[in-house]
């Protein structure tokens, strides 16, 4: 396995560069130092809010691109890199979808904010970690911002009681069981390969030059851009099957495992 070459590394977050307890390891921050210093890109790409992936990496954030909801935003300092929004009607189509299934909470994901009904405090709770800015709306229907993505969220598994009753919408909208809790549902393009891609196109980058790390099936299409695409440990078996190699797991810092050997 041949590093020397690498000019761009792609981690997703949650499950990946964050351990169980959502946390970015100091030993992560001074990796990067190295990593700036060879002119190697980090790139962060997660299901997560902008701004609290920005949160998560303050101390870096001017070094680093975004590749938040999913792909559907792409921002590096001020600069946004690309916005890939969902139709207004497939917003409205999706609610009224998920409004038939109990214990659904879904959260309308744009740009600066994020949009989630009131009637759930646990829910609300829980949401903190991954959106820093929201508001609570008594009607989601009603909400005029640009929306970039619908998460659903449900306690007990998504794969379970979401995935189904989405799925049918693949034909026209990308879907995708982000997490053990949370279904994604934006537009057809609004996907981590999609936004890779076109980082890729940017900086001249080819599949060779590139390191990715995933655990789950939002990430599935960025992986298969890399000639290095690893697997956490604890990553979900679709995404095992499709890496190219393995780390250890999130809590075990497969990333930085994989990043010191390589500098």
């Amino acid at each position: 396995m041949d590093l020397s070459k690498i000019k761009m590394v792609v981690s997703d977050m949650d499950g990946t560069l964050l351990n169980s307890k959502h946390e970015v390891s100091n030993r992560f921050f001074e990796i990067h130092k190295e990593l700036k210093q060879r002119n190697i890109q980090f790139v962060a790409a997660s299901g997560r809010q902008y701004h609290s992936m920005v949160d998560k990496l303050e101390a870096i954030q001017d070094d680093v691109i975004f590749v938040a909801e999913n792909g559907a935003f792409v921002k590096r300092k001020e600069e946004v890199l690309l916005t890939t929004p969902i139709d207004k009607k497939h917003v409205n189509s999706i609610l009224s979808l998920i409004a038939r299934t109990t214990n659904v909470h879904p959260v309308l994901c744009s740009k600066e904010s994020a949009y989630v009904r009131g009637n759930s405090g646990k829910f609300l709770e829980m949401l903190k970690e991954y959106y820093t800015e929201f508001e609570i709306v008594e009607d989601q229907t009603k909400v005029k911002d640009e929306i970039l993505k619908v998460a659903i969220y449900h306690f007990e598994s998504s794969e379970e009681h979401i995935y189904p009753v989405v799925k049918h919408l693949e034909d026209t909208l990308k879907v995708k069981v982000s997490g053990s809790n949370w279904v994604d549902v934006s537009h057809k393009n609004a996907h981590k390969g999609y936004a890779l891609e076109k980082l890729m196109r940017t900086y001249k980058i080819n599949s060779d030059e590139i390191m990715v790390f995933g655990d789950y099936n939002n990430d599935l299409e960025m992986l298969q851009l890399s000639n290095f695409s690893f697997a956490m440990a604890n990553a979900h078996p679709n995404i095992q099957r499709v890496a190219k190699y393995n780390t250890l797991s999130n809590n075990e810092h497969g990333v930085e495992h994989i990043l010191e050997k390589m500098l």
